[in-house]
Formats: C-alpha cells, structure tokens, sequence
C-alpha cells in the first residue's frame, strides 16, 4: 500500500510540470494570434492609408495641372487685352488726326464710255460698290476669340481664329490661333477636326512653342479615339524633346503605368 501510494505521487509530482508547459503553450498561440490579428489590421489600414495619399496626390495633380492652365489662359488674356486696349488708343488717335485734316474735294467722275450717243441730262451714275471692311485690329480679333472659347462658344471662337488665320497668317500669336482651333474641336468631340488643326500646327508653324502641347493634346486625343499605339508615339516625341516642358511633364506621366 505504502509503495503504490508512493508511486501515485510520484506521478502526481511528475505530471503536473507538463500541465504547467501545455497552458504556457495555449497562452503563448493565444498572444501570436492576437499578434498576428493586430498586424493584419496594421497592414490594412497601411494600405487604406496608401491608397488615400496616391488619390490625395492624384487630386493635387489634377489641381495643380488646372491651375497651371488658368494662370496661362489668364496671362494670354491679359497681354490680349492690353494689345487690344493700347490698339483702341493707337485707333482712336488716327480718327482725331483724319477729323483734324480738311476734307479734299470728291473727284469729278468721268463720263462712261459708249457708243457715241449723248448721256441723258440728270441721268444717275452707277451704283459703286462699297470697298470692303477691313479686319479689326490683330490681338483684338484674338482676343474676341479666347473670350468666345472661354464663354464655350467654340463654333464662334473657331469662325474667329480662321478669320484671323486668314488676315494675319504670320504674326506672334497665328501658332496660338491654330493651336486654340484644335482645342475648340476637342471641347466640341470633334476629336478627329481636333487632330487635323494640331497637324496644321505642326506642318505651318515647327518653331512654335505651342508645339509641346499641340503634341500631348494629340496623343490624348488618339487615345480617346482607342488609338493608344500612336498616342505612345506622341508622349514618347514630347518626353524626349521636350523634357522640362509641362507638357513633357503630363507625358511623362502618361507613359508611367
């Protein structure tokens, strides 16, 4: 009796380590899982984070792109105000100085030529037709034209940058003219008319710096038309000519996956 009672404690005392070591155990698998939840979690909310920054950077992107265009657009508009404004004077001096000079007799109209038959006494002459209106001044014909662009009147903005195209082919801003064409079609859908005016642009005018943006708007534009293969090819030509440009900068980004 005394011998198995001394073995049973002896058991007792051997077992109860192991007890001991399996709760340490089940302890231990509870804290890891508790871990591992609480790093699952961490990871989510990392990437609930990241995914917020790029759309927060995205945003500003966006924005800032949009006010970089309405500083250019506000900067063209004043410079074709000024033109305009200094134009109106320069006009309004010449009209003074014509009102300041005597008037010149008309000149006598010579008999019409005919059959030798005498002219009817008190018979009216001809109609003469009237010469034709010259076009207003350069920068305020343009500057009519950004301002229907900007108001969304693009088929009148169009019929004003081609009648200016048409009056002064050569000046500073008849790149600009043709560029804004291409932008009138784009805004109207034309997508197709909108890649035709940016051709024109880079046929007629290579030196200009309207060229960059003619470029990029293009290659946006064949995308739009699902001609994503030429539209590489026109980020790519941006990207390497014009690197520092802000067009350079929108293809690159075009380029980036």
């Amino acid at each position: 009796m005394i011998s198995r009672l001394a073995l049973t404690g002896a058991a007792l005392v051997l077992a109860a380590p192991a007890w001991a070591v399996n709760k340490d155990i089940e302890r231990l698998q509870i804290q890891i899982a508790a871990l591992q939840g609480q790093i699952a979690d961490l990871q989510r909310t990392a990437e609930d984070n990241q995914r917020e920054i790029k759309r927060i950077g995205d945003a500003l992107t966006e924005q800032n792109a949009f006010l970089r265009k309405a500083l250019q657009d506000r900067r063209i508009q004043d410079e074709a105000l000024q033109t305009a404004l200094r134009e109106f004077g320069e006009r309004m001096n010449e009209l003074e100085e014509r009102l300041q000079q005597p008037a010149a007799a008309p000149p006598a109209t010579p008999a019409p030529a005919g059959d030798g038959s005498a002219t009817a006494p008190g018979a009216a002459p001809g109609p003469v037709p009237a010469p034709a209106a010259p076009p207003p001044p350069p920068r305020e014909l343009y500057s009519q034209a950004y301002a229907d662009y900007a108001r969304g009147n693009y088929d009148l903005a169009i019929q004003e940058y081609r009648e200016y195209l048409r009056s002064y082919p050569n000046t500073d801003l008849s790149d600009n003219a043709q560029y804004w064409i291409g932008e009138c079609y784009y805004s109207k859908q034309r997508y197709a008319e909108a890649i035709d005016a940016w051709n024109d642009l880079l046929r007629d005018y290579p030196a200009s710096d309207k060229i960059p943006d003619a470029r990029y708007k293009k290659g946006v534009t064949l995308e739009r038309l699902g001609r994503r293969r030429e539209a590489l090819v026109e980020y790519r030509n941006v990207v390497e000519r014009y690197p520092n440009s802000e067009a350079g900068r929108k293809a690159r980004e075009k380029l980036t996956p």
